[in-house]
């Protein structure tokens, strides 16, 4: 198994730490505001790392974080807490905001068939681990204090730009704007931020240095050296190279004197029309839900539109490439569906080596899922029996991800379809209420629902 490797900038044999274990931390999202379709698609990419691990039979003890404090609205540790914005914005509390929208962030999740991860982690629960951290560099010399916090003196990190390549002498001398003018370095960053007036924030700590808040990186280190033992692959998007995850490494490595992580992989951006990247900051943001939910189109009609593109490659999202993506699901599903009709008992076909070998190896070179569905096209033209071709392609999907043994009938109308997807959800989290709800909602619109194993729906 080969994965591109950011540090490195070449693909390279995946090794990990352990015999088929790997440990896996993928940058969570920041609570403040619905996660973009842009987000999305680095969590489709991160999925797919997972399901391909698994697929190779590694067991994965997968964290992701959830920010709920200390992301501010630069990165260079400028401008107002997102959290705190939020709230602001939204009339309610910080809490309250984490809370609604990391829901919505999980609700996605299940939408588009993401596996969640191993274990959850709020920064809020793990604020004394980020002080304990704080504390260890602060003894190692590598810390100082200014009017508005605890700032890491990068300068004393020798390989400071590692993962990102920047050039830091082109920093020094102005590339990067500068608005603090206390930092030693520009590319100095914040550990522990200072409450402007104690009392006013409504997320804010005692700690050693004053009352305050940590800064956006320390959590994710204090996250991963708490709960992972193993540290192979640490995931994000493309953004986070140059600041985030360059902070994560300068700070980790000085703390614990070892190698923070093996493999780095980072997502490329989703770019609207014009090529420019949708982002919350320019207010270009598409959500699953404005997207295609209320369009009652499937959202995992987003998901196969994401893995039609490399995930280190730029996607770009228009209404065509959704419908386009749209058309290519059904068809898809159509022809599993078609197959499944033929077929009576599955236990009575096997998987084809010969494809099996393929499509292990397609994605097994550094997830090239664009050229793995292309191999499930190769299987559904291929001379094996309906049985052996179906019983092959739901074993892909396991890495796919698109539920093809559960695609509805062609012949839905899109407003069932996204009823389905809705009860299905309902179901899965025993809101039996909902569930009902949604299915006399589907009855009174002329189609029967039947649950069992599998829920069936068709025309009165």
């Amino acid at each position: 198994m080969k994965l591109y490797n950011t540090l490195t900038r070449k693909k390279e044999e995946f090794k990990s730490i352990k015999n088929k274990e790997v440990g896996l931390y993928t940058c969570g999202p920041t609570v403040y505001n619905y996660a973009h379709l842009g987000n999305l698609r680095t969590y489709i990419f991160e999925d797919i790392l997972k399901r391909v691990l698994e697929y190779n039979n590694y067991k994965v003890c997968h964290v992701m974080n959830i920010t709920d404090v200390g992301h501010l609205t630069s990165d260079e540790d400028e401008g107002e807490d997102k959290m705190e914005k939020g709230a602001s914005r939204e009339g309610k509390t910080a809490q309250e905001i984490a809370e609604f929208f990391t829901d919505a962030f999980k609700l996605d999740m299940k939408y588009l068939n993401i596996k969640e991860p191993t274990i959850w982690a709020k920064v809020t629960d793990n604020i004394p681990e980020q002080i304990d951290l704080i504390k260890v560099l602060e003894e190692k010399g590598v810390t100082y204090k200014i009017s508005d916090g605890i700032y890491f003196d990068t300068s004393k990190f020798s390989d400071y730009n590692k993962l990102s390549h920047l050039d830091l002498n082109s920093l020094k001398e102005g590339a990067r704007v500068e608005k603090n003018i206390e930092k030693r370095n520009a590319t100095d960053f914040a550990l522990w931020k200072f409450s402007e007036v104690p009392g006013e924030r409504q997320q804010e700590w005692e700690s050693p240095w004053g009352i305050g808040f940590p800064g956006w990186a320390i959590e994710c280190s204090a996250i991963c050296l708490k709960y992972l033992k193993n540290q192979d692959i640490h995931c994000g998007g493309i953004d986070h190279i140059n600041v985030h995850h360059t902070n994560e490494i300068a700070q980790s490595e000085t703390a614990t004197g070892k190698k923070f992580f093996n493999y780095w992989m980072h997502g490329d951006f989703l770019n609207i029309t014009g090529g420019k990247k949708m982002a919350k900051s320019d207010d270009n943001f598409l959500t699953l839900e404005n997207a295609l939910i209320r369009k009652n189109i499937n959202p995992l009609v987003y998901r196969f539109a994401a893995l039609q593109t490399h995930y280190r490659k730029p996607m770009e999202y228009s209404g065509e490439s959704i419908r386009n993506a749209e058309n290519g699901l059904m068809n898809l599903a159509n022809k599993v569906r078609n197959l499944k009709y033929k077929v009576d008992n599955l236990k009575n076909y096997k998987i084809s080596d010969e494809y099996k070998k393929i499509f292990l190896s397609t994605v097994n070179d550094d997830l090239n899922i664009p050229q793995a569905l292309a191999v499930v096209q190769e299987v559904l033209k291929s001379d094996l029996s309906k049985g052996d071709k179906l019983v092959t392609i739901l074993d892909f999907d396991k890495v796919l991800g698109l539920n093809l043994d559960e695609q509805k009938d062609k012949k839905l109308p899109k407003d069932i379809i996204a009823l389905i997807a809705k009860r299905k959800i309902a179901r899965n989290e025993k809101d039996w209420s909902l569930a009902d709800k949604l299915r006399d909602e589907i009855q009174e619109k002329g189609y029967i629902v039947e649950d069992g194993e599998k829920m069936v729906v068709y025309k009165s």
